[in-house]
């Protein structure tokens, strides 16, 4: 294929990408406000849904990635992101849908005074440090912590969270210094 022929299909691969993220952010952003109203659950391609009625606040996560892309070294555009940066303090259900090809997770780190989201150092394994970790959401078609949140499925975590700054993060090895971080204000 010539480089023009590269070029076309990276435009493509992009815009679609783009396009995919405009739908997500739409849905997500359903998805932030109370459990109790949110009405219906979200159905994962796989046919995996939350439980309606999830406790506190209900915060839609997508996580998506373009799978591996030769043309840009391997390397392909993940990102991790909510409706809505905030929500307020107690209890809150964060529910994860993995539209990607890759198996994903969600971390709730907390941030420090002056410490901001995306600036944590990766390991040599290609993940961040969790200690610290309030919850996690790793499980397919669950609750909690598990093996990863395969594509296609959905997976939940409830936890009360105090005001505070946050950084919503995937830790499998590479996704996070590849974008899937997210910060969220709690008031």
């Amino acid at each position: 294929m010539s480089r023009t022929g590269y070029g076309v299909v990276l435009v493509a691969a992009v815009l679609t990408l783009i396009a995919s993220m405009t739908g997500v952010a739409r849905h997500a952003a359903a998805r932030v406000g109370p459990a109790a109203s949110s009405g219906t659950a979200p159905r994962s391609p796989a046919g995996c849904t939350a439980p309606v009625g999830l406790p506190g606040s209900e915060v839609g996560v997508t996580v998506v990635d373009m799978g591996m892309s030769p043309m840009m070294g391997g390397r392909a555009p993940m990102r991790l992101r909510t409706g809505s940066g905030s929500v307020t303090s107690g209890p809150v259900t964060f529910v994860v849908t993995n539209r990607g090809s890759r198996t994903h997770e969600l971390l709730i780190l907390p941030l420090a005074d002056g410490q901001q989201a995306g600036g944590r150092a990766p390991g040599p394994d290609g993940e961040v440090d969790e200690a610290g970790s309030l919850a996690e959401a790793s499980t397919t078609c669950g609750s909690g912590t598990g093996e990863g949140i395969t594509s296609g499925g959905v997976g939940w975590v409830t936890v009360t969270l105090p005001a505070g700054r946050y950084e919503l993060v995937c830790n499998e090895p590479d996704h996070y210094s590849a974008g899937m971080w997210q910060e969220l204000d709690v008031s």
